[in-house]
């Protein structure tokens, strides 16, 4: 079969863009076979007593203020459970939430009238609020937990972050995610972010424990912070660090010279409750990263690798193409090219499957609804590429500045 020159440099290029995701792939292949994927309970290497003084700060719109309240009293019940004695839990929100009065919460309102020096929006305003002079009330050796509203701590994660701050060799840290726990609200998009809990112990683990920086960035929440570093990389990044303000100011940290690490034991969070919230998240999150690439404060050395990765994802439709084009309109590719897209191809399919397992407790959903939950989250891989295209399609061409 014969294509002619010009549709054959498209099909060989859209082979060639199937190759983008690998240094991504890489590390997460590493990451889950050089570690311990399944480490036992966090033992703590020291008193608490010597801990130094950590606010958990919750950002929210204040949207859901018994959403709030509750998650709140419970994240400070396990603080305490887990004997935690210096530290007190932050509320941050554009609206009053009226919380109970309790000498370790403060609730923080954002005034409406606030701006930054640089017109930063969204989250990243109202966490700058808190770093500004006359609102903190942190001294630069304190550390900060940053949680989304709906983050739930566990014992693990507590002992985890006082490992991390009695350490203190790295200004940033942060650790797993797991999305099934309790009570799963959509299992369609729980079991799509199986993919992200794979990704935590595979990327995000090799990147701050081999070579504690962001290679490929990290995520918005369990974000452990010291505050004098947090207030030198600031949040005030302007309107293209607002829409992934976690992105930016990573990358910008790092620009700075700032190292990370890896901090063990999992929080919990809920996936997105409908599949259009799930398609607006990934849109956010592309447009925000996009920003991050294509901003001229972070220098190129520091981002080619989450550049990498993130054109992986904007050409994903036509990566994605090759799935009918290779049947459809097959060309001759050496055995390392068809190795490397199947090794790509596996590497992406099993960290679905790790998700799961890391996720979904054995003894809670017995054998046969733990079994149906792996086969569940391989089906939901066509569901999850249709949605992950949606997302970029929406993203490439729609506002980038609106949340």
């Amino acid at each position: 079969v014969t294509y002619g020159v010009l549709a054959t440099l498209m099909l060989y290029l859209l082979r060639m863009l199937a190759f983008l995701p690998l240094p991504q792939v890489l590390l997460n292949f590493c990451g889950l076979t050089m570690y311990n994927a399944f480490p036992d309970k966090v033992t703590l290497k020291g008193s608490p007593l010597l801990a130094p003084f950590i606010c958990v700060r919750i950002v929210t719109r204040g949207d859901y203020p018994q959403l709030v309240q509750s998650n709140v009293y419970r994240n400070l019940n396990r603080c305490l459970d887990a004997g935690l004695e210096h530290f007190m839990i932050e509320v941050v929100t554009d609206k009053p939430l009226h919380l109970a009065k309790d000498r370790r919460i403060l609730e923080t309102v954002v005034p409406v009238e606030y701006k930054t020096k640089s017109g930063a929006m969204f989250k990243a305003r109202a966490l700058q609020y808190c770093l500004e002079d006359g609102i903190n009330s942190l001294a630069d050796t304190d550390w900060i937990v940053h949680l989304d509203e709906e983050t739930l701590l566990t014992d693990n994660s507590i002992r985890g972050i006082l490992n991390f701050v009695l350490d203190g060799k790295h200004s940033f840290g942060q650790g797993l995610i797991t999305y099934a726990n309790e009570d799963v609200v959509n299992w369609i998009t729980t079991l799509a972010d199986s993919f992200r809990v794979a990704d935590d112990m595979g990327k995000l683990r090799l990147q701050f424990s081999l070579f504690h920086r962001p290679l490929l960035s990290w995520k918005g929440s369990y974000v452990v912070t010291q505050v004098r570093a947090e207030r030198e990389v600031t949040f005030d990044n302007g309107p293209d660090g607002s829409v992934a303000e976690d992105c930016f100011f990573a990358m910008k940290a790092y620009s700075l010279g700032y190292t990370f690490d890896f901090i063990e034991g999992e929080m919990w969070e809920k996936s997105p409750f409908t599949l259009w919230d799930f398609v607006q998240q990934r849109k956010r999150w592309l447009q925000g990263i996009l920003l991050v690439v294509h901003s001229k404060q972070i220098p190129l050395g520091k981002k080619v690798w989450l550049g990498i990765s993130c054109y992986s994802w904007v050409t994903m439709p036509l990566s994605t193409s090759n799935i009918v084009l290779a049947g459809l309109c097959p060309i001759p590719c050496p055995p390392l090219v068809d190795f490397t897209c199947a090794f790509i191809a596996s590497v992406s399919i099993y960290m679905y499957v790790f998700g799961v397992i890391k996720s979904i407790s054995l003894y809670r959903f017995g054998v046969v609804k733990f079994i149906l939950c792996i086969l569940g989250a391989i089906a939901t891989i066509p569901v999850n590429i249709v949605i992950e295209n949606l997302a970029v399609v929406w993203g490439l061409f729609g506002n980038k500045h609106k949340f």
